[in-house]
């Protein structure tokens, strides 16, 4: 009986310089770029099994690394604006040359080496933000007036309370307020719009566009930036707003959409591409959906938070789609 190969062990540097090799050769590889390669594979034989590996590591994924490529380029921008000018400059100078191919492999290594995952926009909302919670981490913080502000997983919000007015931005996420009652007005800023408090405990939220508003208790006034007119929202209701326009308030039970303070999360008649929203606020990487008629499909159910991936499981013993877990660190839904 012959004895089975032995497995070979790639480390997780050889994988990531074979992942950068090949996205190097799928773009314009020049002659010493053909040689040096060569010259990486005879050098060691884990080298060969290690781009081997990675060419079945980018088949998988190329689809999901162009659509977080694309998702994140925006706001890549956003974060070298945030910085000094001459930076910026230097920065855009260095990057401007790459071919899809190299930029597509410097997202598949970022995946692979940064914890979180390729995720400008996560740093450019960090950057200006005062109070930040990490991937499925929920978290309680006092501001200066003693209101006290619980930031959903992931989320990040900047306080400015200097200029007469109690002013909190919401950066990232989702944030639940009880406000201490001052003679001073509170303001959530969100989006195109804004909520003002009228002395309550509410909810803000981000959406794709906009931001959504539930109210617990007390009430609140939302409006979109513009000329619409301003909605005001007392306990067990919620609201939209766009740039546009915001919502009538419509009756909802606010115990189960804020149970995310306790563990949970709920669901009724809720589209899979917001649950997996949601859900990827609570795993410490990325969950990519790649099927838009799929993340249509409306589900309904309560999770607790805490297990993203059980949640996962299950909706997929419901809902049937394939699911590929990709270095390590990213779960696509196709």
């Amino acid at each position: 009986m012959n004895a089975s190969p032995a497995r070979v062990n790639v480390s997780p540097d050889q994988h990531a310089a074979a992942l950068a090799w090949l996205g190097r050769l799928h773009g314009r590889p020049s002659a010493g770029d053909q040689a040096r390669f060569s010259e990486w594979l005879r050098a060691d034989p884990v080298h060969a099994e290690a781009y081997a590996q990675a060419q079945v590591v980018w088949e998988l994924t190329e689809e999901p690394a162009q659509r977080l490529a694309r998702e994140n380029a925006a706001s890549l921008d956003v974060l070298l604006a945030a910085m000094d000018a001459p930076e910026v400059a230097r920065h855009r100078r260095r990057v401007a040359p790459w071919s899809a191919g190299l930029a597509m492999a410097a997202c598949l290594l970022l995946m692979v080496s940064v914890g979180m995952g390729w995720q400008p926009q996560r740093w450019a909302d960090d950057f200006g933000a005062d109070y930040v919670s990490a991937p499925g981490q929920v978290r309680t913080v006092t501001l200066a007036d003693k209101s006290e502000v619980t930031l959903d997983a992931d989320s990040a919000i900047a306080v400015d309370f200097r200029i007469g007015e109690r002013h909190v931005q919401l950066r990232r996420g989702a944030a639940f307020f009880h406000v201490t009652h001052t003679n001073e007005p509170f303001v959530v800023d969100a989006h195109a719009g804004h909520t003002r408090v009228m002395g309550t405990r509410f909810e803000v939220r981000l959406q794709p566009v906009g931001a959504q508003v539930t109210v617990l208790s007390g009430k609140v006034g939302v409006s979109a930036v513009g000329d619409q007119p301003q909605q005001v929202l007392t306990a067990g209701q919620q609201v939209r707003y766009d740039q546009l326009l915001t919502t009538v308030p419509a009756s909802v039970d606010s115990e189960s959409a804020l149970a995310w303070r306790q563990g949970w999360l709920n669901y009724y008649r809720t589209p899979l591409a917001d649950v997996i929203s949601d859900l990827s606020r609570y795993y410490p990487g990325r969950i990519v959906l790649l099927n838009d008629k799929l993340g249509a499909t409306r589900v309904s159910g309560s999770f607790p938070s805490n297990d993203p991936e059980a949640i996962l499981a299950s909706l997929k013993s419901v809902v049937g789609f394939e699911q590929y877990a990709l270095l390590g660190r990213v779960i696509v839904l196709r």
